[in-house]
């Protein structure tokens, strides 16, 4: 893998998109002069979270299953559901104002993963079934398709495992690269080793592939999801479960380094404030679920607005959980 740099020019990231609206309060009573911080970490701090969502629906369509998120047009946010459904939700109240059908050219479901919304307003959205990134109109029409290194394809035509491809989905600023991060390694790849995949365009033209990085992901965890930030870096969720004991959640900082991605911990969600959460099964923290979709929704004062949500599987022992974190930029 040749050595490309991952910056490109540092761009404004989509404003007023600060979930808070229905976030339940982070903090003891007013009355308290000074009220904690809430912090997860030195970087990292949780101001609320919100089930509002959790087990219901969106006329006759189920609202969760949400494996990305994405800031969209007119204070809007974009929350896709890996049942082949994308939500236009209220960016302040988090309530769903709309939903569109996703299908693949053969009007199949897809195993949706990653959403990004282009600057003209479009949805690039990955799949890991083959894998695939296609791009389809504000109404759901596939527009195009990315290509894929074969390699990257799930087996036997490559050497993804199945059900652990792309898994997140991120335009750099300045809307020229695309990455996409795989969730597991590659068959013959070391344990813990990742490939991201970029893609690159000239003009408003397409992308055509770019290059390729590695990420290592701490024993046992896989990457969830991948989103950039006004800088050019990544954040990275890293997580993992084990039956009886519950979720890991980690957030990453990634730049590169050479053909790899070096990285650094931002924090443990289960060092959060459980803020009075509570889980349906074993956790570390109450707090924690599956989380699998972030988004920066804003920035000030040199911290980053990050909302964060987890895929509830339409399980009765998950559960559909925004979370809004600041992060030191």
């Amino acid at each position: 893998m040749r050595p490309r740099t991952l910056r490109t020019v540092l761009a404004t990231v989509t404003a007023g998109l600060a979930a808070a609206g229905c976030l339940t309060a982070a903090g003891p009573a007013a009355a308290q002069e000074k009220p904690p911080r809430n912090d997860c970490s030195p970087a990292v701090s949780l101001t609320g979270y919100s089930d509002a969502l959790d087990k219901t629906t969106h006329g006759d369509t189920y609202v969760g299953n949400l494996s990305a998120l994405a800031p969209d047009r007119r204070g809007s946010l974009a929350a896709l559901s890996d049942r082949s459904s994308l939500f236009r939700l209220d960016a302040r109240t988090l309530e769903p104002r709309g939903v569109i059908a996703l299908a693949d050219e053969s009007g199949a479901a897809l195993d949706a993963e990653g959403l990004v919304v282009d600057g003209d307003g479009t949805y690039l959205v990955s799949s890991e079934t083959e894998p695939s990134v296609r791009r389809y109109s504000r109404t759901g029409e596939i527009l195009g398709r990315l290509p894929v290194p074969d390699d990257l394809r799930t087996a036997p035509g490559g050497r993804a495992r199945a059900n652990g491809s792309f898994e997140g989905l991120t335009l750099l600023p300045g809307g020229r690269t695309l990455l996409a991060s795989m969730e597991y390694p590659l068959a013959g790849d070391p344990a813990g080793l990742v490939r991201f995949q970029t893609w690159q365009r000239t003009g408003h033209g397409p992308f055509r592939l770019g290059a390729q990085y590695t990420y290592r992901t701490d024993t046992g965890l896989g990457v969830s999801e991948v989103t950039a930030t006004p800088d050019g870096r990544l954040l990275v969720l890293e997580r993992g479960f084990t039956s009886g004991v519950g979720n890991s959640v980690r957030l990453y900082a990634a730049d590169r380094r050479g053909a790899t991605l070096g990285k650094s911990l931002l924090a443990d969600l289960a060092d959060c404030p459980s803020l009075g959460a509570a889980a349906r099964q074993p956790q570390p923290n109450p707090l924690l679920d599956n989380f699998e979709g972030m988004a920066v929704t804003g920035r000030s004062k040199g911290r980053l607005d990050v909302l964060i949500v987890s895929d509830d599987n339409r399980s009765d022992v998950q559960t559909t959980r925004f979370l809004r974190l600041r992060v030191r930029a």
